[in-house]
């Protein structure tokens, strides 16, 4: 069982991992959403899949916000 899941997890890094922020967030939901597709119904593959999608997705929008608050910080001096 592990066996795949290491191999799904390395493939998914070396399609969509071209940056620090697209690997955190594609582990993380790789991860989460292997588990949960696991468990709903031995979808283990499909759910690390898309969750890795969700996960840069959601890592992108963080660290647009942080860029847009920061920036948005120091214009009212």
């Amino acid at each position: 069982m592990k066996s795949p899941l290491i191999a799904v997890t390395a493939a998914l890094l070396m399609l969509g991992a071209t940056s620090a922020a697209d690997a955190k967030g594609c582990i993380k939901g790789a991860v989460v959403g292997g588990v949960a597709g696991h468990y709903a119904g031995h979808h283990g593959v499909l759910g690390a899949a898309a969750g890795c999608l969700y996960g840069r997705h959601h890592a992108k929008e963080q660290e647009k916000q942080r860029q847009q608050s920061q920036t948005n910080g120091q214009g009212k001096l």
